[in-house]
């Protein structure tokens, strides 16, 4: 498991990063408060649902990666398998389940993109 930050990367208070695979996060990354980004889960069936909850084993989809100079808003989730480009923006709120490209904005749930910085 590897979990990577950049130069002059800030992290918002109560930010939740979790990895089992790979999280990159690139330099001059501003990520606001209350983001999540986790490259795992727990893939529930019949028999790890009767497991105790700390004990269900955990899966990876694949890696996160962060491209630089990018802005995260509040409460923002990215799931595992995503990469988001340089220079993008991410509104509030949003669940990054897909990845997307330089200077991309990007909002909603699902999140999808909105504009493209010029």
């Amino acid at each position: 498991m590897k979990i990577s930050i950049g130069n002059h990367v800030s992290i918002g208070p109560y930010a939740h990063i979790t990895a089992i695979n790979k999280i990159e996060i690139g330099d001059n990354v501003d990520i606001g408060p209350r983001c999540l980004m986790t490259d795992n889960s727990k893939k529930p069936t019949i028999e790890t649902m009767r497991m105790i909850p700390r004990k269900r084993p955990l899966s990876s989809k694949g890696p996160i990666v962060i491209g630089s100079y990018t802005w995260i808003g509040e409460n923002v989730c990215i799931m595992p398998g995503v990469t988001i480009g340089e220079c993008c923006v991410i509104g509030a709120n949003a669940v990054v389940a897909k990845s997307f490209p330089d200077g991309s904005i990007i909002a909603g749930n699902p999140a999808k993109l909105i504009s493209k910085i010029q």
